[in-house]
């Protein structure tokens, strides 16, 4: 198999057969996973648990068959999506995670106040005046803050960067994968403030050059409304 110099180490990796096309296909499986449980919901206002089922399986779908295409057709996800464990990604990952609170939590609380209610994002959305118990509580907390992002970051900066930095290079592949992120939540309204949101994870992504520095970012992005959802479901906060 071919091998290309690594932009920031000069070191050859491995190329993979896989572009776009697979980003397409595992988008296209997310949309009939979600649209399917859509379809077969039951009428009436759907429990906790469902409402968090319809969320959370689609988004494993499509990260497992991310993986799987990594594997099929090049050299596993651990290579070609750069998730490689290190303590320096795990540190440039908390360091741009943290620090992009200081700029999106403001940007948040701009983007309410001239949007209004419909800034909040699409999960809250969902789960606005829904209460349930704490168990489906934590398991959504744990959705949000930890799966959701692993899940995410294997999409947009492992398949999608992958596909665009072997063919146009790293600094192509953050530009791109932060606006296709930022558009495929497929929330034109928060669309702006999901785009700044996204820079961060995009850059801990580019310096750390893993994924879990990515990752990383991306979970304490999503902690604090995570918690915050997880207080509306019992009631302690207001839902949504």
């Amino acid at each position: 198999m071919d091998a290309v110099a690594h932009p920031s180490t000069g070191t050859s990796r491995p190329t993979h057969r896989w572009g776009l096309g697979a980003f397409v296909l595992v988008e296209v499986v997310y949309l009939l996973a979600s649209a399917a449980f859509s379809v077969f919901a039951p009428a009436g206002a759907p429990p906790a648990w469902l409402i968090t089922l319809a969320i959370g399986v689609p988004t494993l779908v499509a990260a497992a068959l991310a993986v799987g295409i990594a594997r099929w057709r090049g050299n596993g996800a651990r290579l070609d999506f750069r998730w490689q464990w290190s303590w320096r990604a795990i540190g440039i990952g908390l360091a741009f995670g943290v620090g992009g609170l200081f700029i999106t939590l403001p940007a948040a609380l701009l983007y309410q106040s001239i949007v209004g209610p419909d800034a909040t994002s699409a999960v809250g959305g969902i789960f606005r005046d829904v209460r349930t118990g704490w168990p489906v509580a934590v398991v959504v907390l744990l959705l949000v803050a930890v799966i959701a992002p692993i899940c995410e970051e294997v999409i947009f900066r492992g398949l999608l960067w992958g596909a665009l930095e072997q063919r146009w290079g790293r600094v192509m592949a953050a530009t791109v994968s932060t606006l296709v992120f930022a558009l495929a939540h497929l929330e034109p309204q928060r669309a702006p403030l999901l785009l700044v949101v996204a820079i961060p994870i995009a850059l801990a992504r580019l310096y750390s050059g893993s994924l879990w520095g990515g990752i990383i970012a991306h979970q304490v992005t999503n902690l604090l409304p995570g918690i915050v959802l997880m207080f509306g479901l019992v009631g302690l906060l207001p839902a949504g």
